[in-house]
């Protein structure tokens, strides 16, 4: 049976990136969980603590891969849905940065700019040997995105209200509904309610 032991944020990401340096050649690592939980900022200290010790490290927010606003409110803004289908453009994530760090060693930054709802513009970046590409935003398991490592801050429910804004509550169904449809046994799964005192899965089954 799976039991959880306390660990430090500090604690959790020395874990994450000595396991992370274990991978040959360059690596792709998914960072997932609500906005709430604030992934990008876990994704940033392992991307430092990774080229601290000489290993190119980037990081993708996944609201950079955000569709236009006429495609993802198309029904509405508060659509629990469309948040879970049509608000990020996770086929381009996958296109874009993927496989395209895979099969080109290059990759695109950033696809939309959410503020402005225009192009980014990023140029397409070349990626030298052995570089780690972190992704980090929302409900990034359960799509098939062939990632060498994942991340899960799980939040509960009372957690998410307590740390999400009022104007972004409507998001909330959607990602507890995306958790229960999509199953699923990260590298590491980590008890996020309290980010202070994080919390880390142990047990024998995980898998990427």
């Amino acid at each position: 049976m799976p039991h959880f032991a306390p660990i430090t944020r500090d604690g959790l990401v020395e874990l994450i990136t000595d396991h992370i340096r274990e991978l040959d050649g360059r690596a792709l690592i998914a960072i997932d969980g609500a906005d709430a939980a604030e992934p990008v900022a876990i994704a940033d200290h392992i991307s430092t603590a990774l080229r601290d010790t000489g290993r190119a490290a980037e990081v993708v927010s996944l609201h950079d891969y955000i569709r236009p606003a006429s495609l993802r409110m198309e029904f509405g803004r508060t659509d629990e849905m469309s948040y879970r289908t049509a608000w990020f453009d996770y086929a381009a994530l996958d296109r874009e940065v993927i496989r395209a760090l895979r099969d080109d060693a290059r990759w695109l930054c950033a696809l939309w700019d959410e503020d402005r709802d225009r192009s980014a513009r990023s140029p397409i970046r070349t990626a030298v040997p052995g570089t780690v590409l972190l992704v980090a935003g929302p409900m990034l398991l359960g799509r098939g995105l062939d990632f060498d490592l994942t991340v899960h801050l799980d939040m509960s429910e009372p957690a998410l209200h307590r740390r999400t804004p009022p104007d972004d509550r409507w998001t909330i169904p959607a990602l507890l509904h995306h958790d229960r449809d999509n199953p699923s046994a990260p590298t590491f799964f980590i008890r996020w309610d309290h980010p202070d005192r994080p919390a880390l899965r142990i047990d024998d089954t995980a898998r990427r």
